[in-house]
């Protein structure tokens, strides 16, 4: 049995996979192709990866017959909407949630997902392919940060997943089974460039000036301190949310500047601990952006790498 299912499996998975490469396309979607459903489990694994609750929007791109989002109104009384292009999915995607009871939480409209305003999301979930998740990637980037975005099945080339995992879909592709990724991202805020950083150090106002560079949620730096340069040793940024830490020679003592913070447009505030040989505090920080560099590519420039 279990080699008559292995076989079963290798006629039938790549059958599924060359559906589903037919039936999205980033430009040209009918919907008359093929539909190749989530299966529950992954979407429940899904839903768990986004840290979907009822506070958020969830907007499902490719909805199918809406499952993902009727099953976030049910379990975490989530409100949000899915969008695809067949009207036949549309039906069913609604009459699904009138029978979980769920119409007052959400919706589901035939619209091109290029066309959909994703503004008002905090998580999105899709089952695409990667050239659409590719063509979609500048505008996912401009959502507002810290928006979540969970993917099956499909990465987004060079900008790797906070998170991701692989698990077991013994109901993937009708009963065939096989593996199931599922990926997380947390849209970045844009830091790149020089900030001009403030805190109190030993009772007097302390200035430095630090510049970071960006690819993605990755960053790296330096801090300037009296006209020294010091490397930034760990930095990390999840959404609008940053640390990053350094050490510099202050009033002629060595500190060590562990930063925490958030981020919002051409502002950070946060908290620094400062500890060495003379000193150790915890204090308030502030910083304005000096200049801004062009470290994540602008949406046109994404769309000339994928076409």
């Amino acid at each position: 049995m279990q080699r008559l299912m292995r076989v079963v499996k290798a006629v039938l998975l790549p059958l599924a996979v060359a559906a589903v490469m037919t039936a999205v396309h980033a430009a040209d979607v009918r919907p008359s192709v093929p539909y190749v459903p989530t299966p529950q489990a992954v979407v429940d694994r899904m839903l768990a990866m986004g840290r979907v609750t009822a506070q958020d929007y969830l907007i499902d791109l490719g909805s199918g017959d809406g499952r993902i989002v009727v099953t976030a109104a049910k379990k975490f009384g989530t409100r949000g909407f899915g969008v695809d292009l067949n009207p036949v999915r549309i039906s069913e995607a609604n009459d699904n949630a009138r029978r979980s009871n769920v119409t007052d939480k959400v919706a589901f409209y035939q619209r091109d997902l290029f066309e959909t305003d994703l503004s008002q999301a905090t998580v999105i979930t899709m089952y695409l392919l990667p050239r659409v998740n590719l063509a979609l990637r500048p505008i996912l980037l401009e959502l507002k940060p810290g928006t979540r975005l969970v993917s099956h099945d499909f990465d987004m080339g060079d900008w790797k997943a906070d998170e991701s995992v692989r698990m077991d879909a013994a109901d993937k592709f009708s009963g065939a089974g096989g593996d199931s990724d599922v990926y997380l991202w947390i849209v970045p805020a844009r830091i790149a460039g020089v900030w001009r950083v403030q805190l109190p150090v030993s009772g007097k106002l302390q200035a430095y000036e630090v510049t970071f560079e960006q690819q993605y949620q990755q960053i790296s730096g330096v801090a300037r301190v009296n006209g020294r340069a010091v490397k930034i040793e760990v930095a990390k940024l999840r959404g609008d949310e940053l640390t990053f830490s350094f050490v510099a020679e202050v009033n002629g003592a060595t500190v060590k500047h562990e930063f925490s913070g958030r981020a919002s447009g051409n502002e950070m505030t946060g908290q620094a601990s400062l500890s060495g040989s003379l000193m150790a505090a915890r204090v308030e920080w502030t910083a304005e952006r000096a200049a801004r560099t062009a470290a994540i590519p602008p949406a046109a420039a994404y769309r000339e790498m994928v076409y």
